[in-house]
């Protein structure tokens, strides 16, 4: 059991089943980055990776008409029993990224994508609950679609939102969305000690210089992009 996840109302319980990553740290500073939006009633807003669904059913109670994806069945029909936990009305789609609602368009998308670099030794996007945070040698096989693709789907004034660690760029992701024409810039950022998967990772992750001998800490950051 894991909480929801709202700046404006009390927590509650949403159900995240193994193999279906858990509200963390990353999940509430993109909480909070929603919130700042004050999404109005009628709001469009997509949701990729859902997960739980924690993000999605934050924005439905503030009254936006909520699409969400996931590529996990698993977490499909965990996002939509969460909503009906919360009295919440989602569309919870099953599908790649933005393949199930091609065509469309939305004022607000948000994203807490897998972002973790990954040794060769394990496959770049994971299986089962593995494939919540692996994201490649660079932690970027999922971001870089995103600000590749997520431009596509917004609104003009549009406004994206994306969790991601330090670890895995943050300049490029500013980089790429710029040269999508989005204003791209990092909008929040929090210092957390390194989770279980990141220490478990220490030895290949010092080795090849992506974390200092003696930091212990992962940078977190959200990137807000805004369509003109």
């Amino acid at each position: 059991m894991a909480f929801l996840v709202d700046p404006t109302r009390r927590p509650g319980p949403v159900l995240a089943p193994p193999g279906v990553y858990a509200p963390q740290a990353d999940t509430y500073l993109l909480a909070r980055a929603l919130h700042r939006e004050e999404p109005a009633p009628g709001t469009d807003v997509l949701d990729l990776g859902t997960g739980t669904g924690t993000l999605a059913i934050c924005a439905a109670r503030r009254g936006a008409r909520v699409t969400a994806v996931d590529i996990a069945w698993r977490a499909v029909l965990t996002a939509r029993l969460n909503a009906l936990r919360a009295r919440q009305r989602l569309t919870v789609h099953r599908g790649d990224l933005l393949q199930p609602v091609r065509g469309r368009s939305f004022d607000l998308v948000i994203s807490n994508p897998p972002y973790v670099p990954t040794p060769p030794s394990e496959p770049a996007t994971g299986r089962g609950r593995e494939r919540a945070w692996n994201a490649g040698h660079d932690g970027r096989v999922v971001l870089d679609r995103i600000c590749a693709e997520a431009p596509q789907v917004l609104r003009p004034g549009g406004v994206l939102l994306i969790a991601q660690s330090g670890l895995s760029g943050t300049e490029e992701t500013l980089e790429r969305l710029a040269d999508s024409g989005l204003r791209a810039t990092v909008s929040d950022r929090a210092y957390i000690p390194f989770g279980p998967v990141l220490r478990s990772r220490l030895p290949w992750l010092r080795e090849s210089g992506r974390i200092a001998p003696r930091e212990e800490n992962e940078e977190l950051v959200i990137v807000r992009a805004q369509r003109d």
